[in-house]
């Protein structure tokens, strides 16, 4: 297994604070906590449920803690740390293992000579999470009694202070429960258990409990949450295990030995649709952690409608992180189905001529500010098209994407237009972040970027190529003719981003204050697309710089350390944090364009390769089995920020299929 800890780490509060895991559901719901149990964050819960999905997601049931009574013993296994500092009760201490089957986080507690089993995981297409317990070994039986502590608010807030919430008892056939609304309108949710167990409502508000990350980043780092019922039940080595349901479903499926089973059934389809049998298990990890992204859009005209979840616990989903992701997401897993329902979920979306940067939480008209997200949208497709030949989508699409492109010539939202001058890209107004480097505080943008970006304008050559590519095989020559002059057109006014002085390309051109030579890894992508608007000899020397200057263990910095306004560490309150996120944060989905554009200079497959092989080490770190959003830029380039990305996760999953399959090396 590639995420399975001993007492080293389980008994360690430090070592099991820090690592996290992950459930999801396909519809924008999950379950997120700690190895430990304690609470560090405000999006850790057992059921955050989307209300609407993949959105209006809500903190309904906060944790579980359980006391086991046997062999006259008692044992707390919950884990709290609290606002007085306190850390109470220390269940970590009884952790014996934890490890994940699949995407399944597993604690095994070891109670004198007894050992419990406690699974987590949720159903697909439902805001239900299922908690499994068993007793694998033991002299006698065992009595659990289990605090079901709940809240309900938006993901984002923190709960000080309460309020009366109604909860009744309630049965499901055999199966005893309590339901709980905690307003007048709100969505009530169910608590339910297998048959044999008993649970009591109660109503008391636990305060203080202490959030140590949410602190640590400058916000409450403080909460509270209600205590709403009591469970019992007994177990038997070897007997029945006891399964506990938090649902917003009207009926559940009370047999959690069942749902779980199909659930591995599903993650072995996964894992063969991807051909991944032979791949090591760390890939198999990644390959089940890319299909937690993947989540439900529905609409009335396209009920099958597909998205990603750009990065939980907190991300949306986002135009530019879906089309940087999908390929490697879908494709590089052997799911080109998705890829096309993806594709065809965001055509609906296109609003003069862009498509949306996100989709606000709470299910508000889309946002469009975003430069580059449309023009990835034709990469996703060119690559979409290359794994299947799906002339069919090229005829329902291209006149899209020529629309597109007539809208970037006239011009559109934010000043994106074509220069004349030179028939580049710019864009930017004031106050309006537009690239993927976005970070924004109040009004501050604190890279604006605005003007002629580098990525902006290699994506814009490489999809006026795409667009005539597509042209000719869909037998519109005319169409294709036109968009190849354009395409000429642009890579002439390409060549002014070359900068001899530094040996790489400036960063952005033409902006307010004149053009930008920090050495930034935007760059890349004019190297690593189908569409190159480089010479091989330019191409070399971009490579060259971003190898020796930004790349790390873990994917590349956002700004070379010698550049003014580096930051080496993210951290501290929102305005410190958001300072530092480009400015020389490491990024981990850029090790994908890196890696490719190593191989299209050098030709070396395996030394490309290994620029990827130190993140499989850190699948054991952080957000377990998948990859985080960001690092540190000064070693030991910590993992910050969220716990699983999209685009890590499916950039390095393209980069190395894609290394997989070339050859070792090429002249």
């Amino acid at each position: 297994m590639v995420v399975d800890f001993g007492r080293a780490v389980c008994g360690s509060l430090a070592e099991a604070d820090a690592r996290e895991w992950l459930c999801t559901n396909g519809i924008g719901g999950f379950a997120s906590g700690t190895i430990s149990g304690a609470l560090t964050r405000r999006y850790h819960g057992l059921l955050v449920a989307a209300l609407e999905p993949p959105v209006g997601r809500t903190l309904l049931v906060s944790k579980l803690e359980e006391t086991v009574r046997y062999g006259g013993q008692s044992f707390a296994l919950g884990c709290n740390r609290w606002r007085s500092g306190t850390v109470s009760p220390e269940g970590y201490r009884y952790l014996e293992r934890f490890r994940l089957d699949g995407t399944t986080p597993v604690w095994t507690y070891a109670l004198a000579d007894a050992l419990l089993e406690k699974r987590v995981f949720m159903r697909r297409g439902e805001n239900s999470t299922y908690t499994v317990y068993r007793l694998l070994r033991g002299s006698a039986a065992v009595d659990i009694s289990i605090k079901l502590l709940g809240n309900y608010r938006d993901y984002h807030g923190a709960t000080q202070g309460g309020w009366g919430m109604r909860v009744e008892s309630i049965r499901q056939g055999p199966t005893a429960g309590l339901s709980v609304t905690a307003f007048a309108r709100a969505r009530p949710f169910r608590i339910l258990a297998s048959p044999g167990a008993s649970i009591s409502p109660r109503h008391e508000w636990y305060r203080d409990y202490a959030l140590a990350v949410e602190k640590a980043r400058g916000f409450d780092g403080h909460e509270d949450h209600l205590f709403f019922g009591e469970l019992t039940a007994t177990l038997a080595p070897g007997g029945e295990a006891l399964t506990v349901v938090a649902t917003t479903e009207a009926s559940a499926d009370l047999d959690g030995e069942r749902v779980h089973a199909e659930r591995r059934q599903a993650e072995a389809a996964l894992l063969a649709q991807a051909q991944a049998g032979g791949e090591p298990p760390a890939v198999q990890q990644l390959v089940l952690a890319a299909d937690q992204f993947i989540v439900d859009r529905p609409a009335k005209e396209d009920p099958e409608g597909k998205t990603v979840i750009a990065g939980y616990p907190w991300f949306g989903d986002w135009g530019r992180d879906t089309m940087i992701a999908l390929p490697g997401l879908t494709l590089a897993t052997g799911r080109p189905e998705r890829a096309r329902s993806i594709l065809r979920t965001f055509a609906r979306f296109v609003d003069r001529g862009l498509l949306p940067n996100r989709f606000p939480d709470a299910g508000q008209q889309p946002e469009y500010n975003t430069a580059d997200a449309t023009l990835h949208y034709f990469e996703a497709i060119r690559l979409y098209h290359a794994a299947t030949g799906d002339d069919e989508l090229l005829r329902e699409l291209v006149p899209l994407l020529a629309d597109i492109v007539a809208w970037h010539e006239r011009g559109t939202r934010h000043g994106i237009r074509v220069d004349p001058q030179d028939a580049l890209l710019t864009c930017g107004e004031a106050g309006v972040q537009l690239t993927w480097m976005d970070a924004k505080v109040g009004d501050w943008v604190v890279t604006p970027r605005r003007g002629k970006p580098v990525e902006i304008n290699a994506l814009w050559y490489s999809a006026l190529g795409t667009l005539a590519d597509f042209a000719e095989r869909l037998q519109k020559p005319e169409l294709a003719a036109a968009h190849r002059r354009r395409a000429a057109q642009v890579k002439q006014g390409f060549a002014r981003f070359f900068n001899p002085a530094t040996g790489h390309c400036w960063d952005v051109l033409d902006g307010p204050d004149g053009n930008d030579a920090r050495l930034r890894p935007n760059q890349l992508l004019a190297v690593s697309l189908f569409h190159s608007p480089l010479e091989p000899g330019q191409q070399k020397a971009v490579v060259d710089a971003c190898a020796q200057n930004l790349v790390t263990s873990h994917g590349l910095r956002s700004l070379g350390p010698g550049e003014p306004g580096y930051l080496g560490r993210y951290e501290g309150d929102v305005r410190s944090r958001d300072g530092a996120y480009h400015q020389g944060t490491v990024w981990s989905w850029l090790i994908g364009p890196f890696a490719l554009a190593h191989f299209r200079v050098y030709g070396d497959a395996a030394q490309a390769r290994s620029y990827l092989g130190p993140l499989l080490q850190h699948l054991q770190a952080h957000g377990l089995g998948t990859i985080s959003e960001i690092f540190d830029g000064d070693p030991p380039h910590r993992p910050r920020g969220c716990i699983a990305q999209a685009w890590s996760v499916g950039e390095w999953l393209r980069a190395h299929r894609f290394l997989q399959a070339a050859p070792a090396s090429t002249p």
